[in-house]
């Protein structure tokens, strides 16, 4: 259904994206009318060019590693090579599924007017799209995020490039400096490594995803030295310089890396210039729209999900904030969104996945004597030796009290993520999670091993 004469709506949403399409599925649910404005495709960044599509480049890294390793486990097998333009396919393939099943969803709710078009908040409750006017009783904000790059680095899309072109190539690059060691960078210096290219990664701060623990980032980057993936961390880039066959990259301190492309991993910024916000009197810090914990801006009816709002860049919070502010339009009053009870996922090999405190964090808010930690080796689970990974599952605990944080690396963590979260979201005692029984042999036992450890009664505990 579409609507392009403009018009009057309970809620007019101003992105697509993960906090757009679920603000607009929930409110379209308790009955409201919704437009939701898009210049892009319906799903946004996540399912277009972020989440989904990167995803499926990993499976298909990870299908490429285990035929290369297959020998270990009595299977001969040859990786004769890697098929882009098929690995492409299958990528696109999996998006194109999924957008037609969102599109499908979205454009058949009566309650819904998708607007295609770029739209500009012209007032405290009206976006103008292509000269017409859509009024919104409640406007939501959630015009997501774009690739940043470092000043005086400019991007060309062919030997300095971004996510978005990383997706899109139609080769495996023989080398690649990799400039940021954060989520994005070590996921695609995984797969590109997968897939038989030389890897760099370049880290001004000390370590690899240094937004983890820091056990999980020194084990990460044992695992990416045995993988050949080179890395450089505490050391700023300066700058890159183009060569007849790519870039070269300095560092501080003078130290150059050469390869065929560069891609610019740095992070993403809130995309909120030029679509009037601040003339509407909304307050902006660096970019990012300013909330309060029930993500209203201060304005009129205005509130704002997503990428835009400080605080963890995923589809998934997204998705959450959307929700919450269509029953908070609504009336439900729901209850604020802890961002700590938020999980983490990066899905490079190993995989890591982690919930609420870092040790760190947890010593900083409460002080070390009021601690204790726990690391549960995989080497103690059998699931684990099965798939021939390592890691460890890492407990944070508040003394005599809940706990506080669950970090896991290794094949397949993320998949363990759901019960880490639930266990800290209901601020669960060791002494509780250890009475639960885990199936065996999984790797959801290295859980409950961990707790029964924590708990006082370690069994397959590896030290």
């Amino acid at each position: 259904m579409s609507q392009p004469n403009g018009g009057t709506f309970d809620i007019v949403i101003l992105g697509a994206g993960s906090g757009g399409y679920a603000a607009a599925l929930r409110a379209a649910e308790l009955d409201l009318s919704v437009a939701l404005i898009d210049k892009a495709e319906l799903g946004g960044t996540c399912l277009h060019r972020g989440c989904i599509p990167t995803k499926a480049l990993l499976h298909a890294a990870e299908v490429a590693e285990q035929t290369r390793e297959a020998e270990q486990f009595g299977i001969k097998a040859e990786l004769l090579s890697i098929d882009m333009a098929g690995v492409n396919a299958y990528k696109d393939g999996v998006v194109a599924r999924l957008y037609k099943g969102l599109t499908g969803l979205l454009t058949h709710n009566k309650n819904i007017t998708v607007v295609a078009g770029e739209g500009k908040l012209v007032g405290k409750d009206t976006v103008e799209v292509a000269g017409q006017r859509y009024t919104g009783r409640n406007v939501i904000l959630a015009s997501g995020s774009y690739s940043r790059s470092l000043p005086g680095l400019e991007v060309d899309g062919k030997r300095v490039i971004t996510s978005e072109h990383a997706l899109r190539l139609d080769r495996v690059p023989a080398s690649a400096i990799v400039l940021g060691g954060g989520v994005i960078g070590v996921e695609f210096a995984s797969v590109w490594k997968s897939f038989g290219a030389d890897v760099t990664i370049l880290e001004a701060l000390p370590r690899l995803v240094a937004a983890e623990d820091e056990e999980i980032s020194k084990q990460l980057e044992r695992h990416f030295r045995k993988r050949k993936i080179n890395f450089k961390v505490g050391k700023p880039f300066e700058k890159v310089e183009y060569t007849d066959n790519g870039v070269r990259a300095t560092i501080q301190g003078g130290e150059t890396v050469e390869a065929e492309v560069l891609l610019v991993a740095v992070g993403r910024g809130p995309t909120t210039a030029g679509l009037g916000y601040e003339q509407q009197g909304i307050t902006l810090d660096r970019g990012f729209v300013i909330t309060n914990e029930r993500l209203h801006t201060g304005v009129g009816n205005i509130y704002a999900v997503g990428d835009i709002v400080p605080g963890l860049q995923l589809a998934h919070r997204g998705f959450a904030q959307g929700i919450f502010v269509a029953e908070e339009i609504a009336g439900l009053r729901p209850a604020p969104i802890d961002e700590a009870g938020i999980p983490r996922v990066t899905y490079c090999d190993p995989e890591i996945a982690s919930m609420g405190l870092t040790e760190g964090r947890a010593k900083e808010k409460y002080g070390d004597d009021k601690i204790s930690t726990y690391n549960y080796n995989l080497g103690g689970n059998g699931k684990s030796q099965i798939l021939k990974t390592q890691g460890f599952v890492k407990l944070v605990r508040l003394n005599d009290g809940p706990v506080l944080g669950v970090h896991m690396i290794g094949a397949r963590m993320s998949e363990q993520v759901g019960e880490a979260q639930l266990i800290y979201n209901w601020e669960a005692f060791p002494e509780e999670v250890a009475q639960l029984v885990h199936a065996h042999p999984t790797q959801n036992e290295a859980l409950g091993e961990a707790f029964l450890a924590l708990a006082g009664k370690p069994l397959h505990a590896h030290s």
